[in-house]
């Protein structure tokens, strides 16, 4: 695990305690991970470890061909993390954590708020016990509040933070987001705030507890939509691909498929009607203005529709592109992460896992480019306990070096 050739993180050096699992707390940790942390995962034996490593279909196998533990879910936020298997329902168990915890920098927890203080492993006992710590709790409504005790998942999140009702068909059924949006988002916020919480503590001596709730998140990430009711006090609706604040910003179809249309200014506009071809409808009255165009959005998007079905996603992407008007293709995941650009930026990486029938697991690149401290992929995604051993010994050794290699 140590005498790693890969370059220094900007997190070098912080040791991360992980009890968290699916995939808000994952999220979190992973992304300290890749910026060089040393992040431990407890897992429970009692059942197989993250719920994810049972989320198939889809799992990498082993080199006779057989499914493993690793889902592609497990292994989407979980790479950079050495796994130890660790019963919290045991003294013995506790103790193990309580003495990672004591190394530690940081712990993240997602167990319902109070779970843990039967294995006085709560934020309360924690922090009085290691007073330079940063501890922080994700769960479904936070540590307070009429609906503290609620379990909480993503649906539940998008559907009660109101992003639900602004997806989807503006005639259809209320829509979650494609992917568990509300949290990665929730694991986005904690990063920062475990982040804010070093500086502090870095400058003071002084840890603290991180409370953080996947509807909080959720709700603040209502962005401009929660603002525009906030404002007006009306209530937003689902608008499909378009926008509540600019028009046209929208998917139209061509004769062939779909493109975008993402028209930010007046200027913008008014060269868009001239390549299609509507010089009439960029003069209109109307239209002139963005307050106009969203006052007349149904008019106007009739109109634009009627030319942009005559032509085909090629030609109206190239001239758009020659008169600098925004808008773009809509890709399937193949087609995005296959990518000319996808390659150039490194959004696909191959991490060596040699237990693996391919000898690797492909994973999502993190986007961040650091000009001196670059992400690294020190280790794939663990097996279920895979690390157990190891870590235990070394927590034994009051000089060992427990950075996964």
């Amino acid at each position: 695990m140590a005498g790693s050739d890969h370059p220094k993180g900007p997190l070098d050096g912080l040791f991360v305690l992980d009890l968290s699992r699916i995939l808000a707390g994952p999220t979190c940790t992973q992304l300290l991970g890749d910026m060089g942390a040393t992040v431990i995962k407890v897992e429970n034996p009692a059942t197989g470890g993250d719920d994810t490593r049972g989320w198939g279909p889809v799992y990498a196998k082993d080199k006779a061909g057989e499914a493993t533990d690793l889902s592609a879910y497990f292994m989407s936020a979980n790479r950079n993390k050495l796994s130890v298997a660790i019963d919290l329902g045991t003294a013995e168990g506790q103790e193990q954590v309580k003495a990672l915890a004591a190394r530690a920098d940081v712990v993240i927890e997602n167990y319902k708020p109070g779970g843990l203080v039967k294995f006085g492993l709560d934020h309360a006992t924690m922090c009085a016990a290691y007073p330079g710590l940063v501890y922080c709790s994700i769960s479904g409504f936070g540590q307070t509040g009429p609906n503290s005790a609620l379990p909480g998942y993503d649906l539940m999140a998008q559907g009660y933070g109101g992003i639900m009702s602004l997806t989807g068909d503006p005639e259809g059924a209320p829509t979650k987001v494609g992917v568990g949006i509300a949290d990665v988002m929730c694991g986005m916020y904690a990063t920062i705030g475990i982040l804010a919480a070093l500086r502090h503590r870095d400058k003071t001596g002084e840890g603290q507890h991180i409370d953080l709730a996947l509807v909080d998140a959720q709700m603040a990430w209502l962005i401009n939509e929660g603002c525009n009711f906030l404002t007006s006090g009306e209530e937003p609706v689902r608008r499909g691909n378009a926008h509540p604040n600019i028009v046209p910003y929208d998917a139209f179809a061509c004769s062939d498929g779909h493109v975008l249309v993402a028209v930010g200014n007046d200027a913008q506009f008014q060269r868009f009607c001239d390549l299609l071809g509507l010089a009439d409808a960029g003069a209109d009255p109307r239209f002139t203005t963005n307050v106009l165009r969203i006052e007349n959005r149904d008019a106007l998007t009739e109109i634009l529709a009627q030319a942009i079905a005559q032509v085909t996603m090629s030609d109206l992407l190239d001239r758009m592109a020659n008169a600098k008007v925004p808008g773009g293709p809509i890709h399937t995941v193949a087609q995005a992460l296959r990518s000319e650009q996808a390659e150039a930026r490194g959004a696909v990486v191959s991490v060596p896992r040699e237990d693996i029938d391919r000898g690797a697991v492909e994973l999502l690149g993190n986007p961040l480019k650091f000009s001196k401290t670059p992400v690294t992929y020190r280790k794939a995604p663990p097996r279920f306990g895979e690390d157990t051993d190891d870590v235990l010994e070394m927590l034994a050794e009051t000089t060992g070096d427990l950075t996964p290699s």
